[in-house]
């Protein structure tokens, strides 16, 4: 067994300290990663803030919580403390079985360690990141021209946590000319939505 410590320990941690230069140095980014759902190599390690273990009415675990965990990074953290584990159980002369489960214990907390590390920074970076689709139902006011019956695109301004966001928008009625207040009633993409008039124009008399 211990070959097998050494090597993975060896690529382990030789793998965490080459992307955690890589890090440093700005070269390698959250995409160094891959989903197990559908082993694609450059997936963004985005995890969503909000993000819970589900579970489906038998109370089976959410293969999507089982994808989020399951990742190079997390891999890579149980290689490397699998093996350092089971080379320390080794010098402290434990028979092969004990050995086996301390290297199986240490990579099991790295793993759950790494992933809730990257669970929390993911938190910390999205708390104060507005979303598009929570501008849904809010007021704003239009910067420049909205064209009528979604014939094109125009811009609006809109206070969302603290912040005053701009975003392209588009209107299924009348055009909206600058200054109209609107509420946003749909995200029609990652950066437009679409909004109608706060309030009917009074009629003429």
């Amino acid at each position: 067994m211990f070959f097998v410590f050494a090597i993975t320990a060896a690529v382990g941690c030789t793998i965490l300290v080459f992307q955690f230069v890589l890090t440093l140095i700005g070269v390698a980014g959250d995409s160094f990663d891959f989903d197990v759902g559908d082993i694609d190599a450059d997936v963004d390690l985005d995890f969503d803030a909000g993000a819970e273990i589900d579970t489906d009415p038998h109370g089976h675990v959410s293969s999507t919580w089982l994808a989020g965990l399951i990742s190079f990074k997390t891999i890579v953290a149980f290689l490397a403390f699998f093996g350092l584990g089971g080379l320390t159980a080794r010098g402290m002369k434990l028979t092969v079985v004990p050995q086996i489960g301390i290297a199986i214990a240490c990579g099991m907390a790295a793993l759950f360690a790494v992933y809730y590390l990257f669970l929390w920074i993911g938190k910390l970076r999205t708390d104060g990141t507005p979303k598009i689709r929570m501008a849904v139902g809010h007021e704003a006011k239009v910067y420049t021209t909205i064209p009528e019956n979604r014939s094109g695109s125009g811009k609006i301004q809109i206070n969302l946590q603290n912040r005053t966001m701009e975003f392209s928008a588009q209107t299924g009625g009348p055009a909206l000319t600058p200054g109209a207040i609107v509420i946003v009633t749909d995200v029609l993409s990652s950066e437009t939505v679409e909004v109608e008039a706060d309030k009917e124009p009074a009629e003429e008399t």
